[in-house]
C-alpha cells in the first residue's frame, strides 16, 4: 500500500486552494461594498470563482490519486503540474482584478500569454489524464 503522501499532499493543497478562494471572496466584497454599480472587477469575480472550483477538482485529484495504480512520486509530478497551473491562472486573475487593468486579457495579451496558455492545456489534462490512467488502472487492470 502506498504511503498516501500524494493523496495527503494534494488534499492539502484543496484546502490551501479553499482558503485562497474565501480571501478572494473578501476581496470580491470589498470591491462590490465600495463600487458605484454594486460590483466587483470582472477578474476579482472570475479569480474567486476559479478559486472555488480549483479546490474541489484538486480534491478529484486527490481520489484518483489515492486509488491510483502509479507510485507517489509519479502521482505527485502528475498532480502538481495540474495544481501549478491551477495556481497561475489564478493568480493572474487576481493580478487583473487588483490592477483593473483589462476587462478581457485575451484582446491585449501580455508577451507569452499564448504560451502559458499551451502549457496550461497539455499540463492541466496531461497531468488528469495520468491520475486517470492510473486509477483506471488501479482499480481494473490492464485486461
Amino acid at each position: 500500500m502506498q504511503s498516501e503522501l500524494d493523496t495527503k499532499v494534494i488534499v492539502l493543497a484543496a484546502g490551501l486552494l479553499l482558503l485562497w478562494a474565501l480571501g478572494l471572496g473578501v476581496l470580491k466584497y470589498r470591491q462590490m461594498s465600495t463600487s458605484a454599480d454594486g460590483t466587483a472587477h470582472r477578474y476579482v469575480d472570475i479569480a474567486h470563482r476559479a478559486a472555488l472550483m480549483y479546490s474541489f477538482a484538486a480534491l478529484v485529484l486527490a481520489v484518483l490519486a489515492h486509488f491510483s495504480a502509479w507510485s507517489v512520486p509519479v502521482d505527485l509530478t502528475a498532480a502538481s503540474v495540474v495544481l501549478l497551473f491551477f495556481v497561475g491562472a489564478i493568480a493572474g486573475y487576481t493580478v487583473h482584478g487588483i490592477r483593473r487593468d483589462t476587462e478581457n486579457q485575451f484582446v491585449h495579451p501580455v508577451a507569452g500569454t499564448h504560451v502559458f496558455m499551451v502549457a496550461l492545456i497539455i499540463g492541466e489534462i496531461g497531468g488528469t489524464a495520468v491520475l486517470v490512467i492510473g486509477f483506471a488502472v488501479g482499480q481494473f487492470g490492464t485486461s
